[in-house]
């Protein structure tokens, strides 16, 4: 089997709180970058919304402020061009995660959005997040909000890959890694690694839930996706207290085997780090989960047909 190796690192952060600026964020991602890259990486994986606080679980009045204070409506900016500069001096190419405020056909849109980067600091592509969770109403009776419907839509790029660096890379966020749906889509296109950072609460907003079942959760997620779809997969997390909420760590680096190589160990800022074959899910791709010799999508209708649930009478009932 050819070996096509890329040395991948997963970049965590710590807290960011409410009013922190972006350019102190900054200053830590340029850290946690050029430790990586101290450590030989040649590619780094940031969080989703990397630059500031997980501002969705506040209810802001002001669209205004929200824009102003949490989107970026250019990138680089003059607050983030330190991360591109810094990516550049070491050669280095990473993925990172921000709040998109752009205009499309004279319409202001707003996205949760991740992007591209190759080691000289050129933008090779952007995904906006599709499977956006929570809710767009005011909930003043919950411990906090989670109002991704209210202050993003739904991306419009759809699942696109692209070519970086040797590799067909895809990009995805948060929530997108409970919907197999989106692996798949990515896994069709010849996606060799799929790359994603996240922010998720240790608390669920809905119902009572033990806070190690949601890291159970995240972690057979990934090593599920990772395997059935023969690809690197790395995600990484925005951890720790951000105001007094907590959100977990558990950054990881899967192998197309489903086998989880690298874990942080903390909820703090982090990088861990993997030599991965690009090629070790060749194999795979090539027997258990070739594709185009053992899907059967002419009996998948209802997975594009059916958004909810509808019970279908079993065989031999009225």
């Amino acid at each position: 089997m050819t070996k096509r190796r890329m040395t991948i690192a997963a970049a965590q952060l710590g807290g960011i709180d409410l009013d922190d600026s972006r350019s102190s964020a900054v200053v830590r991602l340029v850290d946690l970058l050029r430790t990586a890259a101290g450590r030989g990486a040649e590619f780094i994986v940031f969080p989703e919304l990397a630059f500031t606080t997980f501002f969705p679980r506040w209810w802001f009045e002001d669209q205004a402020e929200v824009d102003a204070r949490f989107f970026e409506s250019s990138m680089p900016s003059t607050v983030t061009r330190p991360l591109f500069e810094a990516a550049r001096e070491c050669g280095v190419g990473f993925t990172i995660g921000f709040g998109e405020l752009t205009e499309i056909e004279g319409v202001t849109r707003r996205f949760n959005t991740s992007i591209l980067v190759a080691p000289d600091g050129s933008i090779v592509g952007k995904y906006r997040k599709i499977h956006l969770p929570g809710h767009a109403d005011h909930k003043p009776e919950a411990p906090f909000q989670h109002l991704e419907k209210r202050y993003f839509e739904v991306g419009n790029l759809g699942f696109p890959t692209y070519r970086c660096m040797g590799a067909v890379v895809g990009m995805l966020i948060c929530n997108d890694r409970r919907w197999p749906e989106a692996f798949r889509v990515l896994g069709l296109q010849g996606a060799e690694l799929i790359v994603l950072g996240f922010n998720t609460p240790t608390e669920n907003l809905h119902y009572p839930e033990p806070p190690a079942q949601r890291v159970h959760q995240h972690l057979i997620m990934a090593q599920a996706m990772a395997y059935q779809n023969s690809v690197w997969l790395v995600e990484t997390a925005k951890a720790g207290f951000e105001d007094g909420f907590r959100m977990f760590g558990n950054s990881v680096i899967v192998a197309p085997t489903g086998e989880i190589v690298a874990k942080t160990t903390s909820e703090d800022d982090e990088v861990i780090i993997h030599d991965c074959d690009l090629a070790l899910g060749d194999d795979l791709r090539r027997t258990m989960f070739n594709l185009s010799a053992h899907r059967r999508p002419e009996h998948y209708g209802l997975i594009v047909e059916r958004t909810g649930v509808e019970v279908t009478p079993a065989n031999g009932e009225g």
